[in-house]
């Protein structure tokens, strides 16, 4: 696949957008996305051919969200994006730490990225991508802007002081479930070592509340501790079977309202996510959500 230059260009602005969030220096900017500081500045300069391979570029475009064929899909203001973006922000402002825990395909990890992408030194991590904790704490390295390439005890003490040098930083921590016992460990030495200095945000599914509360009454070291941290657990879909469905409605709603081709068609793609199969006798389990909303969209 050969790399446009009208695509390049598209790459370094995002790279340029993405700098002004960052309060670190050009060189630790440059280690996130794997780069030579002398390579850094030429793009920075304007420079795009001849400085990357085109497989860099793809890899800079997949970190920073940058696609090669615009899909169109808007961001809606849902619940889901207000409610978190309050706690970000909670967090980030107060240096605080919180867990969120809901359903899945609700848009958790789409409104997180958006959100995460606007602010300064904020900071996403797939823990799915990383899941023991070698891989964890080296993924959370490169993504601050760290040498993430020397003994594992140099790169998690350049992580604390990092955290610690960054102003009102943020770490989102998503499918935090996926990360095995002794990744999730590393949780509270980090939070120790950055308390009221940096913010920590955690997400998952139910797999993420179960790894949590069983740990917890199984007595496994650090998980009441983590808990205890990480004040409470959160959620946003309400548990009542009224106010669940009201909820969905609202949801599915919202974003098809923003991104369906004809308004026209909003109550009937909301209809055809509550009850796909069009049974009589539909419940809750057969309701389809986010996921199968943007792909009926596509498909229309």
């Amino acid at each position: 696949m050969k790399i446009e230059a009208q695509f390049k260009q598209k790459v370094r602005e995002a790279i340029l957008a993405d700098r002004e969030n960052y309060g670190g220096s050009d060189t630790a900017y440059a280690k996130r996305l794997k780069l030579s500081a002398a390579i850094y500045s030429q793009i920075k300069n304007g420079k795009i051919d001849k400085v990357l391979s085109d497989t860099q570029w793809l890899v800079i475009a997949h970190q920073l969200g940058v696609q090669v064929n615009d899909n169109g899909w808007k961001v809606a203001r849902t619940q889901v994006y207000t409610e978190i973006e309050d706690n970000l922000l909670y967090c980030k402002t107060y240096s605080k730490s919180m867990i969120l825990v809901d359903d899945c395909g609700i848009g958790k990890t789409f409104c997180a990225r958006h959100i995460v992408k606007q602010q300064k030194n904020a900071f996403y991590i797939d823990c799915s991508q990383a899941k023991t904790k070698q891989q964890f704490i080296r993924l959370l390295a490169k993504t601050i802007g760290v040498d993430d390439t020397g003994r594992y005890v140099d790169v998690k003490a350049a992580i604390k002081m990092c955290l610690l040098y960054l102003e009102q930083p943020l770490v989102v921590l998503d499918e935090a479930g996926d990360l095995d016992y002794n990744a999730f460990l590393e949780l509270k030495e980090l939070w120790n070592a950055t308390q009221g200095e940096c913010a920590w945000y955690m997400m998952g599914a139910d797999g993420l509340r179960a790894k949590i509360e069983s740990g917890i009454a199984h007595k496994k070291v650090g998980y009441a501790e983590i808990f205890d941290r990480f004040f409470d657990i959160t959620t946003i879909v309400p548990q009542g079977t009224d106010d669940r469905k009201a909820f969905y409605i609202q949801l599915l709603g919202d974003v098809a309202s923003v991104n369906a081709k004809q308004q026209s068609d909003v109550d009937k793609l909301v209809r055809k996510c509550l009850n796909p199969s069009g049974k009589k006798d539909a419940t809750a389990s057969d309701m389809k959500r986010l996921r199968y909303l943007e792909n009926l969209i596509k498909l229309s």
